[in-house]
């Protein structure tokens, strides 16, 4: 029986086709969590449901993978599948307002995928919130923002004034997206395909449980 040795801590390994798949499906689900289009807020400000998809997908595929998904559904979107909210797509998405958001997916979701695994740690409830915070919300927002400032020629401090119309939305995504995560975590963490070292506390843990080694008795 031949053995073959498994890669050691922290070397990256080749895309296989199980990895390819899941950046396919993740990709196809940010695409459904757009079909039902945006939500009016304040009768002209669209909400929609695609960033969940982004935050889940750094999430459970980590940084590189994720990023890979969401840069597989912009390719698409630009040879003109309507992957995007309400049935849009086209190279025109690229050069509208929402320009900036969906570049930011990309770079979000690779963020999304640092935090929540920072170390080559499990997953916790509050490294993973912050992940779909920092890399969810205002990562995307930094890209978004300017870009949706310099297509419609208003000032940058109105146009970020009027994206905090976005932020509740975005945070309930958040606990969504968390509540998700944790879930597979303990349920099916296979769903991941990543080596997890144990956290600070295990380790701390698994210290205090180890006992000292008897000194050598003097004849």
């Amino acid at each position: 029986m031949t053995l073959t040795p498994s890669p050691a801590p922290g070397a990256r390994r080749r895309l296989d086709a199980t990895d390819l798949a899941r950046v396919a499906v993740f990709a196809a689900i940010v695409a459904v969590l757009g079909l039902p289009g945006g939500l009016s807020v304040f009768g002209s400000v669209p909400i929609t449901a695609q960033t969940l998809g982004v935050m889940l997908a750094g999430a459970i595929l980590g940084p590189w993978l994720g990023a890979l998904s969401m840069a597989v559904l912009l390719a698409l979107v630009a040879v003109g599948l309507p992957l995007l909210s309400g049935g849009h797509g086209g190279i025109g998405a690229f050069v509208g307002p929402s320009a900036g958001y969906l570049f930011g997916w990309i770079v979000g979701a690779f963020v999304i995928g640092i935090i929540v695994h920072a170390g080559r740690r499990k997953p916790v409830w509050w490294r993973t919130f912050l992940g779909m915070v920092v890399g969810g919300i205002l990562v995307v927002y930094a890209f978004g923002v300017p870009v949706q400032a310099l297509v419609t020629r208003l000032p940058l401090d109105a146009t970020a004034a009027m994206s905090l119309v976005f932020v509740p939305g975005d945070l309930v995504k958040a606990v969504i997206a968390t509540a998700v995560v944790m879930t597979l975590v303990r349920a099916y963490p296979r769903a991941f395909r990543r080596s997890w070292t144990t956290t600070p506390h295990a380790e701390e843990a698994a210290a205090s449980a180890t006992p000292e080694p008897a000194e050598p008795r003097v004849p």
